[in-house]
């Protein structure tokens, strides 16, 4: 999974960015958050994802799914 920083999150409008080291920033809705993680979340913080149907833009750009907050070992690179 891709990895990302949480760039912008907007709490009362239930949506934000993530930012990509390889690539433009994806947007994600807080359906993309799994439980009540999106209120859980906070800017710079590191989160992985998937990209919404592999490379497909939609009209306003790249959207992410499943996004996670990373464990120890994910971000160790020992799954």
């Amino acid at each position: 999974m891709p990895l990302g920083t949480v760039r912008i999150l907007v709490i009362d409008r239930g949506y934000g960015f993530v930012a990509r080291a390889d690539g433009d920033d994806v947007f994600f809705h807080h359906s993309a958050v799994p439980g009540h993680g999106f209120k859980k979340l906070t800017v710079g913080q590191a989160v992985e994802f998937e990209l919404a149907g592999g490379d497909s833009r939609s009209p306003k750009g790249p959207r992410a799914r499943s996004v996670t907050v990373p464990t120890a070992t994910d971000a160790a690179g020992t799954h």
